[in-house]
């Protein structure tokens, strides 16, 4: 086509189509956009664009309005341009943009109001790129009012995650739009296989769509040194390339920031230490909002329709994983019976050994230091757990279900050493389906002298 516009005694430059149309547009960076919304002058402005440029004396642009198929023309090479823009703006392969994403736009725009929530692990919890895609929301929707849900918990991985959804997100009431984050804390945390991932990652992503069908959702997948050299290696992070199987199978949008670090170092534009490594600097957690902010933008690009309407998001009948925990969930120690050395109370804390966090403090907890005593209680589900405190004195837990035998469950993580660390214990999780009784106790440790152990239980997880 530029061939064909470019025949004739004068030559057709490319600037003055660009600095025209673009006066027609104004182009704005992400995280500052303004009330009105960005769009693109085509195809409404293709008529009045060839008679401008006609007027300039252009001599190819004059033969072309004097020439039958002028508007033509000027239409196809205008919409060309158009094209090659979207391509451009579409071509970062880690922005991963699928279905959903118009619910909370029209909630947004249309009722004014917003409720946003963010689960994920410490990355989430910090104040890190949370509050910077909080602020360019309320910066994309000035009229709107927001809340926003902070449900990050330092060192949770998805499995925590799927258990802790309905209490910690779901029952705070609609949520328009949740962001979560697990790619890390299922890496070098939990060091979960494949399948583990699965079970959590479609454990919140089911379970969302299953309790509150019009929650748009988006997944960041963060980076650290072991999965940063993965990709550089051209492989995927495991964690990573197991959440974006559930992702794509329940067409849920993505940002690749793990690849996009790795894109940039590798084009000199960005350093693993300007990004701030595994907790990201600001730098870092600003590249993660200015991705954020390129998909929302891309499907909120279009003047929302006047009579546009919410509609519940389709999604696969059969899950993944049978198994996956999608009907996770809290069972209160305080229900269970509890045996000659177990107590539910707030630990005090000062007196125990081992760094605690402030996001525990003042919660009960089921607590047994003693070998002997026994816990029980009934469940209805296929799997069973516990998400505890694991400190340096953590131990096993012996665990029969429905009468068999007694099984041992390590409390012990390997960052137990020096922190109280929260984590969830499973159990199993391939039972049959129905209501099961457990009990379970703490082992005695081997030999004469040997330490105290203690288990320390926040909630006891069912799916």
């Amino acid at each position: 086509m530029l061939t064909e516009l470019s025949r004739g005694r004068g030559k057709l430059h490319l600037a003055p189509f660009l600095k025209l149309i673009w006066g027609e547009v104004k182009l704005v960076p992400p995280g500052k956009i303004p009330a009105r919304r960005v769009r693109y002058p085509f195809p409404n402005n293709f008529k009045d664009l060839a008679l401008r440029l006609g007027s300039r004396g252009d001599n190819v642009i004059c033969r072309m309005i004097q020439l039958r198929r002028t508007i033509f023309f000027v239409t196809v090479f205008l919409f060309t341009l158009g094209l090659r823009q979207t391509a451009g703006a579409e071509a970062n392969r880690n922005v991963k943009l699928r279905g959903g994403l118009q619910n909370s736009r029209i909630q947004f725009e249309q009722k004014k109001t917003g409720r946003v929530a963010f689960i994920g692990g410490s990355i989430t919890q910090m104040n890190g790129y949370r509050p910077m895609v909080s602020d360019w929301l309320q910066a994309r929707f000035p009229n709107t009012q927001f809340e926003f849900i902070n449900a990050g918990i330092s060192s949770t991985d998805s499995q925590t995650g799927a258990f802790r959804l309905g209490d910690h997100v779901l029952s705070k009431g609609r949520i328009d739009l949740l962001f979560v984050e697990f790619a890390v804390n299922d890496d070098q945390d939990a060091r979960h296989s494949r399948r583990g991932c699965i079970l959590g990652m479609e454990g919140i992503i089911r379970q969302a769509r299953l309790r509150q069908p019009l929650c748009d959702l988006v997944v960041t997948h963060f980076v650290n040194p072991p999965m940063l050299e993965q990709i550089q290696s051209d492989q995927v992070p495991p964690a990573i390339k197991a959440h974006e199987d559930v992702l794509r199978h329940y067409n849920v949008s993505s940002v690749y920031l793990a690849r996009e670090v790795a894109d940039r170092i590798a084009a000199d534009k960005l350093t693993w230490a300007q990004y701030g490594g595994t907790h990201p600097k600001s730098a870092g957690n600003a590249v993660a909002a200015e991705l954020i902010g390129e998909l929302l933008n891309r499907r909120w690009a279009k003047p929302l329709l006047v009579n546009a309407a919410k509609g519940a998001a389709q999604f696969p009948a059969k899950p993944l994983d049978a198994e996956s925990f999608f009907n996770g969930r809290f069972l209160s120690p305080g229900l269970a019976n509890r045996g000659d050395g177990w107590a539910w109370h707030v630990p005090k804390w000062s007196g125990i050994p081992g760094s605690f966090r402030e996001t525990f403090a003042g919660l009960k907890l089921l607590c047994g230091g003693l070998a002997g005593g026994e816990v029980s209680f009934e469940f209805e589900g296929r799997g069973v757990g516990a998400y505890v405190l694991a400190g340096p004195d953590a131990g096993v837990l012996e665990v029969s279900i429905d009468g068999g035998e007694y099984k041992p469950s390590n409390l012990y993580h390997h960052y137990s050493r020096g922190l109280h660390y929260p984590r969830t214990v499973m159990f199993a999780t391939d039972l049959a389906a129905g209501k099961h009784a457990i009990r379970l106790r703490l082992a005695k440790p081997a030999g004469d002298g040997a330490k105290v152990t203690a288990a320390r239980i926040l909630q006891f997880t069912v799916n």
